[in-house]
């Protein structure tokens, strides 16, 4: 659970942010690549990767546009949000190992439906890795399936 109230519509107010923070594995490239059928070299195999100009496999790039989904999703706006649009440049790769910390904040309030964030990501070294905005539906209320308020017995729905 985040620390943060949850925010929605009604709440969301321009230089809110929020960040979510992964390691990115081994495990999950080849997750990734068995997901999606991305199975480029460089990103699989080691022993091309080794002779490419990165010297060793990276992640794929668009495994950190995912990790921005993360923050979307569960920090800013949070529970409930639809991701609709993104527009991001790849500024350096990410290696096997790399903790990678995604942040988004609020740009725009484009319309009561609408919002456009910032969105970036950078490497445990605070090297952009991936940066850009987003558009995204924040809810009009957050709640966690079973999970009732305090206060909230349940009453009239």
């Amino acid at each position: 659970m985040t620390s943060h109230p949850m925010r929605t519509r009604a709440t969301l107010e321009v230089g809110d942010t929020g960040t979510f923070t992964k390691t990115v594995t081994e495990a999950d490239v080849f997750a990734f690549a068995e997901a999606t059928g991305d199975c480029n070299p460089l990103h699989i195999d080691e022993e091309y990767a080794q002779r490419s100009i990165f010297e060793q496999r990276i992640a794929h790039g668009i495994l950190s546009a995912g990790i921005i989904s993360a923050v979307l999703g569960s920090e800013i706006p949070g529970l409930g949000t639809i991701f609709v649009e993104l527009n991001i440049q790849f500024m350096k790769p990410v290696f096997f190992g790399d903790t990678i910390k995604a942040t988004a904040t609020v740009m725009q309030i484009i319309n009561p439906k609408r919002v456009r964030l910032l969105v970036a990501c950078l490497n445990q070294d605070g090297v952009d890795v991936a940066i850009g905005n987003a558009v995204v539906v924040p809810p009009v209320e957050t709640r966690l399936i079973g999970y009732e308020p305090a206060g909230d017995a349940g009453g009239d729905r």
